[in-house]
Order: structure tokens, then sequence, then C-alpha cells
């Protein structure tokens, strides 16, 4: 989802409360807040060769004992106001980072509005080659080979 996008729904919903699901369907805790607003910028060589360049904004999402802070959609639209020069553009796209049993940013697949929240469904991030036109791609057979899925049998006892 772009930034202006994003930007538009905080506003068409400022009283409701943030909820976050990660892409599992588990919803992060909903006393969790954004506690970090960032332009990422990404430099780059692809296995190809080629420079490139990426840009987004991140959302750090956070978990504490405090349950009584609570950030709606019109704050979180303040923030990302007070942001906009760091930030450069709308047109980035958005992501949230989120402590998950270990550090993950998931981009923001959809939104929704029920009477008292604003829903934000993550989606997962997945790695790729950029340039295929230059990598040799495995055979057929092996693209499918996951060594994580062999079933090692215990070696029997030598009598």
């Amino acid at each position: 989802m772009k930034l202006d996008e994003f930007k538009s729904l905080l506003g068409r919903h400022p009283d409701l409360n943030l909820r976050f699901v990660l892409p599992d369907g588990t919803r992060v805790p909903a006393h969790a807040h954004v506690t970090e607003v960032a332009r990422i910028e990404k430099r780059f060589v692809d296995c190809g060769g080629t420079l490139r360049n990426d840009a987004f904004c991140r959302l750090q999402v956070w978990v504490a004992e405090d349950f009584h802070h609570r950030l709606n959609a019109g704050k979180l639209l303040g923030i990302l106001t007070k942001a906009a020069a760091l930030l450069q553009n709308d047109t980035l796209d958005v992501d949230v980072e989120y402590e998950a049993g270990w550090i993950s940013q998931f981009p923001v697949s959809a939104v929704e509005a029920t009477d008292t929240e604003l829903i934000f469904n993550l989606g997962a991030r997945h790695t790729a080659c950029l340039a295929e036109d230059q990598c040799k791609r495995p055979p057929q057979g092996l693209a499918a080979f996951n060594p994580q899925a062999i079933q090692f049998k215990p070696l029997s006892k030598i009598s």
C-alpha cells in the first residue's frame, strides 16, 4: 500500500484505534502502538551486477506493558504529517516492523474499518532474483527441492 492511500484511510477514520494482523492471522495485541516512522533507503547491487535503489516508509510497532497508551488513526496521521519532510513523498510503499519472535517487516496488504478499529492486514515479504535474465535457473526438478523436508531414519546399531 502506498503512503498516500494509507494517510487517506487514517484521515477518513481519525477516531478509530489501530490494529495490526500478521500474515498468519495472528492479531498484534490491541495496546501495541507505532513507536517510529522512518524512510528506509536501500542501495544495492543485484546478482546480475545492476545497481538498484529502493525506498519505503516503515512503521515500527511495539508492544509494552503500557495498556493505556493507544494510538488512534488521527494521531498517527499527525505523526506522518510531521514526518513529511523526512519521508519526502507519498508514493512510498508502507510496511510495518514488528517483533514476532524476531524482528520482521511486513508490507501493508489491506485495510478494513470496523466501528472501533482500523485493521491493517499485513502481508508476507519474499526474496526474489532481480536479474533472472542473467542468472541460470535450477533444473525444474531441483527448484522444488526442500532439504529441510528430508526425514532421516535413525541408523540401526551394528551388532
